[in-house]
């Protein structure tokens, strides 16, 4: 089997902290869903590593999902996507700048180099702008251990 036949899991959470007012709030979910929407679908030509179906959103109540914090999720399954990390990272700050969050956290799994989890914080919350995000790593690997 080639490194290329190597599975790679990418899953997480993007958390918008709720604004002063409901009003402001719905304004800057549906900012967030819009930004999303843009995204190119799974069957689109152009060469892109997100697409809009990897991602979900709840609705904008608690009766769907939302009682405070929204929480966008996604996840997909990649054919040794490590290989290509740093053109999916630029794709997913790139989404992340024209959103409103707080926080993002997302989780690659690969069979080769273990488990690795990106976070980015907002203290203050990201408005959409082009300000640079920081990012930090976490690396994660099982080995055996002979005794």
């Amino acid at each position: 089997m080639s490194s290329f036949d190597q599975e790679s899991i990418v899953y997480g959470v993007i958390r918008h902290c709720p604004a002063a007012d409901e009003f402001t709030a719905r304004l800057q979910r549906r900012s967030n869903w819009s930004a999303v929407q843009a995204l190119p679908t799974g069957i689109d030509d152009e060469w892109s590593l997100l697409c809009r179906e990897m991602f979900s959103m709840p609705g904008d109540d608690q009766f769907s999902g939302t009682f405070q914090t929204q929480l966008i999720h996604f996840a997909a399954s990649y054919r040794a996507v490590e290989y290509e990390w740093e053109h999916w990272l630029a794709q997913f700050e790139a989404l992340l700048k024209g959103m409103y969050w707080v926080s993002a956290t997302v989780h690659l799994e690969t069979e080769l180099s273990g488990k690795h989890t990106f976070n980015w914080n907002a203290d203050q919350g990201h408005m959409p702008s082009d300000a640079e995000l920081r990012m930090n790593c976490e690396w994660e690997r099982e080995a055996g251990f002979a005794i």
